[in-house]
């Protein structure tokens, strides 16, 4: 967390989970009326302390702090330009390069040194900067991230998602729409004082579509639609184009779980729990070693074998991104008794690598990249395997709507140059 008292910011960085790093002795140093604060692993640099976020530095004109959900597509050019220029970085994390651009701009304005560094730079932000006396939110101009603007009593409050708000008594009120930059003065005490821009050059909306089938909490809105009734209507559709006779649908809690809903009031078939998923366990995808994502999985859900013993199962899931973790779970309910196994996918395959924030594998480790639908049925050791349409999941996650869907289609919207430092040639994040 950043925050500011109006005169001086005060910063509190640390790995681990919130509770263990914000103690109420170090919430007690950290008095203020503006605050920014930033949880997230990391999908552009080491994992690492220093990477962290908010990064905050004292720069000639004042602090300056910054958290930025998203990545940034030019990065290694901008830190380049900024090395030569004399700049000197101490971090690998992208976010860092938006206060040497502020630091280096000879506007006085602390909102227009941040139009200056917006105008630097391209990909996905959702950003939050912090001053002694101002706070500023941008999105930008594709809208790749979600970001949300709410109140919190009288005080206007920005969340990268919806469901922030719900968690302490506040209120969404609209959606900060791609492009626009968000001004909050420290004495703004309602809506009324905020400054709202759009100083960027406009661009096709292109709303990350994953946030909807998996990545964002099922409790958010994102550009007005309800992500839960985003996956229950894309596991309709499944239900339509994937159609099987069975006995019982379950879900892979939890992100399969809305779209298990939806496929099994769709297709008539009852809905059952026959995965009990631990909640002390993290994601498997992210986790770094096969062997640790492996493991994970045993840790991580248990059978309900009353729910599976001789039934043909159908399983809902969100995606299949390495396939070794379906992999795990198919062989769990066979061993739990399933007669036939069947596994329905609420996304299309995913066959390319995202650059706009979602910690993705590079492309030789996405299973779809390189085998067929069928191929991927014979290595899963499944009856059938169905995937949704990339038509289904757009009109799912919202008919009208702009999205970027890049890693189904590979058509990405902001070009990925191709750079020594490279992205595509490593794993990334945690």
């Amino acid at each position: 967390m950043a925050v500011s008292n109006g005169s001086l910011v005060r910063t509190h960085r640390h790995m681990g989970l919130v509770q263990e790093v914000f103690t109420k002795d170090i919430l007690d140093g950290l008095a203020g009326s503006m605050a920014i604060g930033h949880v997230r692993y990391s999908t552009a640099g080491e994992s690492h302390v220093r990477n962290s976020q908010p990064i905050s530095v004292q720069t000639g004109r004042g602090h300056v702090a910054v958290a930025h959900n998203g990545t940034l597509t030019n990065a290694h050019e901008v830190r380049r330009m900024l090395e030569q220029a004399g700049s000197i970085f101490h971090t690998s994390s992208d976010t860092e390069s938006f206060v040497h651009l502020i630091a280096r701009s000879r506007r006085a304005g602390f909102l227009d040194r941040i139009l200056d560094a917006l105008a630097e730079v391209k990909g996905a932000y959702s950003l939050l900067f912090l001053s002694e006396r101002q706070m500023v939110a941008v999105r930008d101009p594709h809208g790749f991230r979600p970001l949300s603007l709410g109140l919190l009593g009288r005080s206007p409050a920005i969340a990268s998602e919806s469901c922030a708000f719900d968690l302490v008594g506040g209120r969404l009120v609209r959606d900060v729409k791609p492009g626009e930059v968000i001004a909050i003065d420290r004495d703004c005490r309602s809506l009324r004082g905020l400054r709202s821009l759009f100083p960027l050059e406009r661009r096709d909306t292109h709303t990350c579509i994953f946030e909807f089938i998996y990545f964002a909490r099922p409790n958010s809105v994102i550009d007005g639609r309800s992500v839960h009734e985003a996956r229950i209507a894309m596991g309709r559709r499944l239900a339509l184009e994937h159609p099987v006779e069975a006995e019982v649908v379950i879900p892979l809690p939890d992100s399969g779980t809305p779209a298990a809903i939806g496929f099994a009031r769709e297709s008539h078939i009852p809905f059952e729990m026959g995965l009990i998923r631990s909640h002390y366990v993290g994601r498997t995808f992210i986790e770094p070693r096969s062997s640790i994502r492996n493991f994970g999985v045993k840790l991580k859900l248990s059978c309900v074998r009353s729910v599976l013993a001789d039934r043909r199962v159908v399983i809902v899931d969100d995606s299949i991104v390495r396939g070794t973790t379906s992999r795990k779970i198919v062989k769990m309910v066979r061993e739990a008794g399933a007669r036939q196994v069947h596994l329905r996918i609420s996304s299309p395959p995913t066959r390319h690598p995202c650059f706009y924030g979602i910690d993705t594998p590079n492309r030789r480790e996405l299973i779809a990249s390189r085998s067929s639908v069928a191929r991927i049925a014979e290595f899963l050791e499944v009856d059938s395997l169905g995937y949704l349409s990339l038509d289904g999941v757009r009109e799912a996650a919202g008919p009208g709507s702009g999205f970027c869907d890049a890693c189904f289609s590979g058509d990405y919207a902001v070009p990925i140059p191709s750079t020594p430092a490279d992205p595509r040639t490593r794993p990334r994040g945690v």
